[in-house]
């Protein structure tokens, strides 16, 4: 299983990266594309699910994951990038996530999300091609 970037989102990079990933899941599922490590040649290998996160732009997700427990953990995973958000002491420009709003702002993603599975806290990805399950009975 992969997780990357967004699909489509404000920043353009993000995109771009999530292409990259999907050419290279393509590529390295090619027989014919010989890669080798530490002189040991490499099988053919596809991942079975590629999961794009859902980042900016407002995406209809094609699966959400209840991250209630670990709700906490991705606010201290956050604050370790603190120079990218707001901070009053901070010269530098505003940008859309350097603004006062933008925690509340995750937190009301995080809660839409949630809702769509009846939970406090979910996160969103969406998918290029239909997901298998082996229960109907697992879903929520």
């Amino acid at each position: 299983m992969i997780f990357t970037n967004a699909v489509s989102d404000r920043h353009p990079d993000h995109g771009r990266g999530a292409a990259l990933v999907a050419e290279a899941c393509f590529l390295s599922g090619l027989r014919k594309v010989v890669t080798s490590h530490d002189g040991t040649e490499q099988d053919a290998w596809r991942p079975t699910t590629v999961l794009h996160a859902i980042q900016d732009h407002h995406l209809r997700p094609d699966l959400v994951f209840d991250i209630t427990p670990h709700w906490p953990k991705k606010l201290e995973a956050l604050r370790c990038f603190k120079s990218q958000f707001h901070d009053p002491a901070n010269n530098e420009p505003v940008s859309p996530i350097a603004r006062p709003d933008f925690m509340p702002y995750l937190e009301g993603r995080a809660r839409e999300m949630g809702r769509h599975i009846m939970v406090t806290f979910g996160e969103g990805f969406t998918m290029a091609r239909p997901m298998g399950i082996d229960d109907v009975m697992t879903l929520r």
